[in-house]
């Protein structure tokens, strides 16, 4: 019997954080960067209440959060584009922008799911390259052709956790042309305290040809409930919800992101928990001689090129004790493992575990 043949798609498959070491549950999870907390009090409170309407369908258009939102951000709410996750939003993009010839640039060391939506629907990636693991404006202009419609970078940047400064990240606006589509992922914005610092929808809200995502899977906590939302000119968001899926976003994840944003105190613990942590950790790091650049974000990117033990081997190590961190080979970092801040048992057992393979 012969089956339909389908497209020659030429993009990998994306390979999430792993939750399962030979089909054992982690008992520690730090592979992911998911929220080291986890969602707000009032956000389940939330989700539990319109759990008694879970047999009716979503609004569509998702009215409630993206009003809460525009709300909060002092945003024009019909420039509000809501996603089951901030990566539906950069497949979005990729559909409506996307064709056969056209050119994408991402960075070299960036999450990979912007390059594998700009293969799937055709276009070649171009890769930029990074100065001491940091997103590099001068070699993605360098990369630019007559064929560049999209560019895609996050800010801090995955898996590195370094920043463009908001000098830098205005400098690659002004200096690409008009019709070239800027995608800054704000993703871990939360996080970043420096003064030469800005997020993408501070910087941008009022420009045309830039889309700016955030996401609650981070910081807020919701990650199982797949929420994400992105800005843009009133232009590009009508072209995105033309194609985008009805129901998208279901109405436990509405709900509970709602609740989520308005929850201002359980943000500034969440910011002050993994920014502490971050500091320990990187102290500690570096007393055991493992290399790690200083991150803006709920993780550390850290080599074991001074150590006399590999990262492959750590990895192992740490998940036969239950703990789950991130290998880095997908990314093509050598030698190296990312590792998401958890919670304070959790960080403390973490590093207790590597001084222990360490023999430090």
């Amino acid at each position: 019997m012969k089956l339909p043949k389908p497209n020659n798609i030429q993009a990998e498959k994306y390979v999430a954080g792993m939750s399962f070491f030979k089909k054992r549950l982690a008992k520690m999870k730090l592979s992911a960067n998911e929220s080291a907390l986890g969602p707000s009090p009032k956000a389940k409170k939330e989700f539990i209440k319109v759990s008694k309407s879970f047999a009716r369908y979503p609004d569509p258009n998702g009215t409630n959060l993206r009003e809460t939102l525009s709300k909060k951000f002092k945003l024009d709410k019909n420039r509000i584009i809501l996603g089951s996750g901030s990566d539906q939003i950069f497949e979005l993009i990729c559909k409506a922008y996307l064709k056969k010839g056209d050119e994408v640039i991402v960075p070299r060391y960036s999450f990979i799911i912007y390059r594998i939506y700009s293969k799937m629907n055709g276009a070649k990636v171009i890769y930029s390259k990074e100065n001491n693991f940091t997103v590099s404006v001068k070699d993605i202009l360098k990369k630019v052709s007559r064929k560049t419609k999209v560019v895609f970078l996050a800010n801090p940047n995955n898996p590195t956790g370094t920043y463009v400064t908001r000098k830098d990240l205005l400098f690659l606006r002004k200096k690409l042309r008009s019709n070239i589509l800027l995608v800054v992922d704000d993703a871990y914005f939360e996080y970043v305290k420096q003064k030469d610092y800005s997020s993408a929808l501070k910087l941008f809200s009022k420009f045309k040809n830039v889309v700016m995502t955030r996401t609650f899977s981070k910081i807020y906590g919701l990650a199982g409930l797949r929420v994400g939302w992105g800005y843009g000119s009133k232009e590009i968001i009508d072209v995105l919800n033309n194609i985008k899926p009805p129901f998208n976003v279901n109405k436990a994840a509405l709900f509970a992101a709602s609740a989520a944003v308005k929850d201002i105190n359980w943000l500034n613990k969440e910011i002050k928990h993994v920014n502490n942590w971050n500091k320990k950790m990187f102290d500690e790091f570096k007393k055991m001689k493992i290399e790690t650049n200083k991150s803006y974000s709920n993780f550390l990117l850290v080599n074991f090129s001074k150590v006399k033990i590999k990262s492959a081997s750590v990895f192992k190590l740490l998940a036969k004790a239950g703990i789950l961190v991130r290998k880095m080979d997908v990314y093509g970092i050598k030698n190296s493992l990312r590792i998401t801040i958890g919670k304070s048992k959790e960080n403390r057992k973490l590093i207790f575990k590597m001084k222990k393979i360490l023999n430090v």
